[in-house]
């Protein structure tokens, strides 16, 4: 039985990030790509070719600079996503 789940995240529509955001959301990004590759290499993955869940390798083991531009993008948009919802929720994020 699948769980009755419908997902609700906050709405980020009418947010307009400051530019100079841009470059906090390309290091987000690749914090987020180091955070989840640390963690793949923790539970014993490798790089691979292609992903294989059996023997644990995946091809996205790799510095954030060699990921394809889709796999970039992907952690692009979490970051901004994340950091519209900061924004949204009435935070806003001063550099020091």
């Amino acid at each position: 039985m699948e769980p009755d789940y419908t997902p609700q995240p906050v709405d980020t529509s009418s947010v307009v990030l400051p530019p100079e955001i841009d470059e906090l959301t390309e290091k987000l990004a690749e914090n987020a790509h180091d955070h989840w590759a640390k963690n793949r290499f923790g539970d014993g993955w490798t790089y691979g070719d292609t992903r294989n869940d059996e023997t644990k390798q995946h091809p996205c083991l790799v510095a954030y600079a060699d990921l394809p531009e889709s796999e970039k993008k992907y952690d692009r948009d979490t970051a901004m996503e994340t950091l519209k919802a900061v924004y949204a929720l009435g935070y806003h994020i001063v550099k020091d």
